[in-house]
């Protein structure tokens, strides 16, 4: 397995704390490796353990949807890690409907807690300790699916716009001690969970050129996990120590910005 090293030659993340959210699987195993790899011990979560839970993480079960489940999560990490240096916030999703205006009330609550909330809780529990250490990176995983919203998707698409916005924000209150705040926006990804809920939307819409279709990848292929890990990691290390209330879009050209 491909280890990531600094200029010195040693693991860059050795000796930082991380939990990522949404680590079970898809983007968030991929994230989970790639720390393992470049050094740092990981805390994962997910609602349920998987056989994909990469090996040398600890995983904890919670619900990050409500406070309770980030509580308990909150209070898992300072017991196995310490603390943490590294928060990334990956856990995601939700069902695609006809249209925006079919989306019932409960599902604009689950996206809202799942897409959006379950980060600011999470944060707003393990950033202070980050701020009094002076010290740390947090990552929102967001979604391409902001750059173009669609009727379908219209609930998921308003949390995940809402995290970037709530993401600048905090980005700015935290870089006065040290602790830095950016999203990685993922386009389309080759995940269990994404062909999945593709499927669903293209039931839905099956135009070949629509927002999501591989057709319309300008690079001629679907991302993978680890394209997105990558960009993460590199957010997350003193690589980018100069970069804080940025957004990084990873979607092999599909939404070309001016």
């Amino acid at each position: 397995m491909t280890t990531i090293e600094d200029g010195s030659g040693t693991r860059e993340f050795t000796g930082k704390r991380a939990l990522v959210t949404g680590g079970s699987r898809g983007i968030g195993e991929a994230i989970v490796r790639r720390l393992l790899d470049a050094g740092a011990e990981v805390l994962t979560t997910a609602r349920s353990a998987t056989s994909t839970v990469p090996e040398g993480a600890t995983f904890v079960a919670a619900d990050v949807r409500t406070r309770a489940g980030a509580e308990a999560l909150a209070g898992a990490a300072r017991e196995v890690l310490g603390g943490v240096d590294i928060l990334v916030h990956n856990a995601g999703g939700a069902v695609p409907h006809e249209n925006g205006l079919a989306i019932p009330d409960e599902e604009w609550q689950d996206a809202l807690d799942l897409n959006y909330l379950a980060s600011v809780r999470l944060d707003s529990l393990l950033a202070p300790g980050m701020r009094e250490r002076r010290s740390g990176a947090i990552v929102h995983v967001s979604s391409a699916a902001v750059l173009t919203p669609v009727g379908p998707f219209l609930h998921y698409v308003a949390a995940k716009a809402a995290l970037e916005t709530y993401s600048r924000g905090l980005a700015l209150e935290l870089a006065p001690f040290g602790v830095r705040v950016n999203t990685v926006t993922p386009g389309r990804v080759a995940t269990p969970g994404g062909e999945a809920t593709r499927e669903q939307w293209a039931r839905l819409d099956p135009t070949p050129g629509r927002p999501g279709a591989e057709s319309a990848v300008p690079l001629g292929r679907d991302g993978r996990p680890d394209d997105i890990a990558h960009a993460v990691l590199f957010l997350l290390s003193d690589r980018a120590s100069w970069l804080t209330g940025s957004g990084l879009v990873v979607d092999g050209g599909e939404f070309p910005r001016g």
